[in-house]
């Protein structure tokens, strides 16, 4: 269950000053970037209804078009928003490019009801940057199109189609999406079918963000319930991604606490800013920059965001215990250099006005995680968790996934089979330990 640690309740700061303004980029009219102020940020009122966290270019665990890169192709993405509205906007990352992105066209549109590259009919958007119909995204820069009126509805699926006319060399992207892309060659912005789109990958690429706002105060719960509770981030590593999930399915335990928020009457924007790899405290060039480096950006800094739930550390702990020659040589990491990392996100978020609830690191008995050293070290990070009072909240999930007949281990019924990652049925575990209360 998910446990209270303060009386007190953490300021939530509704007023973004330039200082600490998120940072995004709009495109001028001549296609170049900008960075958008904290006073125009607030006043958009932007919520983020769906996020991935953006990743260099890399081999990873399956094929991926990361490295290569695009050339006169379209690409098309779906993915499914946890908020509605009618109006929308897309965020592109071009943080690891090498060299600017252009981006000849683009087009968001309402996923059709058959599934794979099909869109709606009738639904197609052109987008525009800065009122152009194209758009630069400077080498480690974002963008944010400007919005255009669809009515998206709570956990509808989108898809976001984009026109890369030239080379762009390797590309900025999430590796492990749990979702198809589509590829076709040549420009298929507008296409409603999707014969074109000929190749698929399971990674997503520049997209970091699709925002809504709901201009005629229309949405199901109302403009000022959205203000008052806001989104939820889940921040972590493959767990949090949804590794093993099911694929197309919306199954990660991100998609399974928006939908029990949904049902509870009180629904909330629930946001995914898991890596799979990731650690708090090392970078990694497959697994992301390291929690504490990229908290404020895949998180904090996220339109609407006034929670986080931080579920980090099993890999800072078990990589040492490997074989797995993937983060060798893995640096034998305590349980107090641990906390201190933790610590560090705990005064980032309350820096920003935000609530921040810990999770106990799942069991891990059986996987190639597991060691003597390492659930040593879990032990003991996880009785901070509970008793330290230093998160404001904490979601034991340890207890939530255990065997009752050997705690050191993921009960059968929610192992996905490596006894590390949850199946379909332990994420819908996870989110049920959530006191939703407490968020």
């Amino acid at each position: 269950m998910i446990s209270r640690t303060r009386t007190t309740a953490v300021a939530v700061a509704l007023a973004v000053t330039a200082g600490t303004a998120v940072t995004v980029a709009r495109a001028s009219d001549a296609g170049t970037a900008r960075p958008t102020s904290g006073h125009e940020a607030a006043a958009e009122a932007w919520t983020a209804a769906w996020a991935a966290a953006p990743q260099r270019p890399s081999t990873d665990f399956k094929a991926n078009w990361s490295e290569a890169g695009f050339d006169d192709q379209t690409l098309r993405q779906v993915v499914r928003v946890t908020e509605g509205g009618d109006r929308a906007r897309i965020r592109l990352s071009n943080r690891y490019g090498a060299s600017p992105l252009r981006v000849a066209s683009a087009t968001v549109a309402r996923t059709a009801g058959t599934g794979g590259a099909d869109v709606e009919r009738g639904s197609v958007r052109r987008l525009t940057f800065g009122g152009a119909g194209s758009a630069t995204v400077p080498a480690g820069g974002q963008l944010a199109s400007d919005e255009v009126g669809l009515g998206l509805r709570r956990f509808e699926s989108v898809t976001v189609t984009l026109h890369l006319a030239g080379t762009t060399g390797p590309a900025t992207f999430h590796a492990q999406s749990f979702a198809t892309s589509y590829r076709a060659q040549g420009d298929h912005t507008a296409d409603t079918g999707g014969r074109a789109f000929e190749e698929s990958t399971e990674s997503w690429y520049y997209l970091s963000g699709v925002d809504v706002r709901d201009t005629e105060r229309r949405s199901e719960r109302g403009a000022g319930a959205r203000a008052g509770r806001g989104g939820v981030v889940l921040f972590g590593d493959s767990i949090t991604d949804g590794f093993a999930s099911t694929t197309d399915a919306n199954r990660r335990w991100s998609d399974a606490l928006a939908e029990r928020l949904a049902k509870s009457g009180a629904p909330r924007p629930v946001l995914n800013s898991g890596i799979g790899g990731n650690m708090v405290l090392n970078d990694s060039a497959w697994y992301g920059d390291k929690g504490t480096g990229r908290f404020r950006r895949d998180a904090l800094d996220l339109p609407g965001a006034r929670t986080v739930v931080v579920l980090e550390g099993v890999n800072d702990i078990g990589f040492s215990e490997t074989d797995t020659p993937t983060y060798k040589p893995a640096p034998v990491v305590s349980a107090e250099q641990l906390i201190a990392g933790h610590r560090k996100l705990i005064r980032a978020a309350h820096d920003k006005g935000l609530k921040v609830v810990g999770a106990t690191l799942v069991p891990l008995g059986g996987s190639d995680h597991y060691g003597a050293r390492a659930a040593a070290v879990s032990d003991a990070f996880n009785a901070w968790v509970r008793t330290s009072g230093e998160y404001d909240a904490y979601v034991d999930l340890d207890r939530a996934l255990a065997d009752p007949a050997d705690p050191e281990r993921i009960r059968p019924a929610y192992d996905s089979g490596d006894h590390l990652h949850p199946n379909d049925a332990g994420y819908r575990a996870m989110a049920r330990a959530v006191d939703l209360d407490a968020l």
